[in-house]
């Protein structure tokens, strides 16, 4: 069967990557459905065991696979999510992947979401808007990106439903790259952008910056830091991943999407291992601070830090949306939103 046709034969959904780039946009909706399984991660019975991480060093590659079941919806995904990162060399993309999403009441297959790692990467850009929609200043208007891959542009693109950013500095190790990057970034949004000479020259003039590299070495320091800044640091969601130097934490509020997991392969895990934050530290969690729990930005000064390693709630959100909006589409109705807050 064609993976771009839908198929309710023996009551599962078949769908292709093509299908699910119209089911599920990255808009409003779909931040607001990541922002409802960041308020479920702090106040419903969610289960969400450790992320399965499979590392194939010698061939620059990696397998994760990430599930959660949220009470508020009647499925729950598995997802699998391969990176191989010498791929764009062979002209092949770095992401690929696909989610099975089963009932959460008979734990019978409902679909098959063969998204080649889409619905991960809107789902991590509408978390990243999270972010800043909670932490960012309300003024921001200066972004920084650094990096400039297909992650970097999606999350330019959700920080831009959330805040009207009107110029960009971006930073890439490809100086090529970075132009490019910052051509479409003026051409699709009509902002002022420009390619900054360093990570410090790119946040220097930022209100929010996000970082979105697959790094091994910290990139962003204490000293590049400054009043009024949120940094959203998207990249480490491997334990030999690393955006953020251990001296952040004691300059700014760090926030995370889940301890139990920025423990282990966040950029808390390296701050831990450095001895610059206590091992049993506590700090907020996202869906804390979007559920009421705890504080968002206290005031404009202030300098915050959201570490997101993606969770298998969010990956359960989004592909509850999109199973939602096809079974929509093949009644004939018009969908709009999944959840509500």
């Amino acid at each position: 069967m064609h993976p771009d046709s839908a198929c309710f034969d023996s009551q599962i959904t078949l769908l292709g990557e093509a299908q699910l780039r119209t089911l599920v946009p990255l808009d409003l909706a779909a931040i607001d459905q990541v922002e409802a399984a960041f308020a479920s991660l702090a106040t419903e019975a969610v289960v969400m065991p450790p992320i399965l991480n499979m590392a194939l060093a010698d061939r620059h590659g990696e397998v994760d696979v990430k599930t959660a079941y949220l009470p508020r919806f009647e499925q729950f995904a598995i997802k699998i999510s391969p990176g191989f990162f010498n791929n764009p060399a062979l002209g092949l993309p770095s992401l690929n992947g696909l989610m099975l999403v089963l009932s959460a009441q008979t734990g019978l297959t409902e679909a098959v979401l063969l998204d080649n790692g889409y619905l991960t990467a809107v789902r991590t850009a509408a978390a990243g808007a999270v972010a800043a929609r909670w932490l960012a200043r309300a003024d921001a208007h200066n972004a920084a990106i650094i990096g400039a891959g297909e992650q970097a542009r999606l999350q330019l693109d959700a920080l831009m439903l959330v805040r009207k950013i009107e110029r960009v500095s971006v930073w890439a190790r490809d100086s090529a790259r970075a132009e490019a990057f910052a051509a479409d970034a003026q051409r699709r949004h009509g902002v002022q952008a420009r390619v900054a000479q360093s990570v410090h020259d790119a946040l220097a003039r930022a209100d929010v910056a996000v970082t979105t590299t697959p790094s091994r070495e910290p990139l962003v320091g204490a000293r590049d830091l400054h009043a009024g800044l949120h940094v959203t640091a998207m990249g480490s969601d491997a334990e030999y991943k690393n955006e953020l130097a251990p001296a952040v934490f004691a300059a700014a509020r760090y926030v995370c999407d889940r301890m139990q997991q920025t423990r282990v392969l966040g950029e808390l895990a390296h701050a831990i291992r450095a001895g610059a934050v206590a091992a049993d530290a506590r700090f907020d969690e996202l869906g804390e601070i979007v559920a009421g729990q705890r504080p968002a930005r206290t005031h404009d000064d202030e300098i915050t830090i959201c570490d997101l390693t993606g969770t298998g709630a969010q990956d359960t959100a989004i592909a509850a949306l999109a199973l939602a909006r096809a079974r929509a589409a093949e009644a004939g109705t018009v969908f709009h939103n999944a959840v509500t807050l």
